[in-house]
């Protein structure tokens, strides 16, 4: 991850309720080892600081982070982090089953091994839940359709996989 986009990164989730994730590797739970070949981290910590860290075994966000979502009754939770086409979606994929409303916020994103530019999974994203933003000046747009920056949340997956 480019150190802008972790800047970035790092400045909304100063002035937005922010979670991160961390993966790290138990092989007991997840095979990425065996199956994959490769295994994240066992020891890896977040990047940014968050008002929550949440530790992940595999590309799912834990069940735990959607209920501390959940109870803040945000109206979007904008998204963004490494591995758009797989930890990224995957989290999207979990927010919307889980009744919440994801927000891809692509220029935050880098892809996986597959598609560095994350486009696949900025596609992906789009197809699956609508809603992409592709540059930074369009979180103004959100503010003016009501959804105030206190009302917003955001999830960030920095993953520590040996292919980035």
């Amino acid at each position: 991850m480019s150190m802008e986009i972790l800047q970035e990164i790092r400045v909304l989730s100063a002035v937005l309720p922010s979670v991160a994730t961390v993966e790290r590797h138990n092989e007991s739970v997840t095979p990425f080892e065996r199956q994959l070949g490769w295994k994240p981290g066992k020891a890896d910590e977040s990047l940014i600081s968050a008002n929550r860290v949440f530790i992940k075994n595999g590309y799912l966000l834990p069940r735990a982070a959607i209920e501390y979502l959940r109870d803040l009754q945000m109206d979007r939770i904008l998204v963004c982090g490494t591995q758009t086409d797989t930890c990224v979606i995957a989290a999207g994929f979990a927010l919307f089953d889980s009744g919440l409303h994801p927000t891809l916020l692509k220029w935050l994103t880098v892809g996986s091994s597959l598609d560095r530019s994350g486009d696949l999974g900025a596609r992906l994203w789009e197809h699956h839940f609508g809603s992409v933003l592709r540059h930074s000046n369009q979180l103004g747009l959100l503010e003016s359709q009501s959804l105030h920056a206190r009302r917003m949340s955001r999830v960030n997956e920095l993953e520590s996989d040996a292919t980035v």
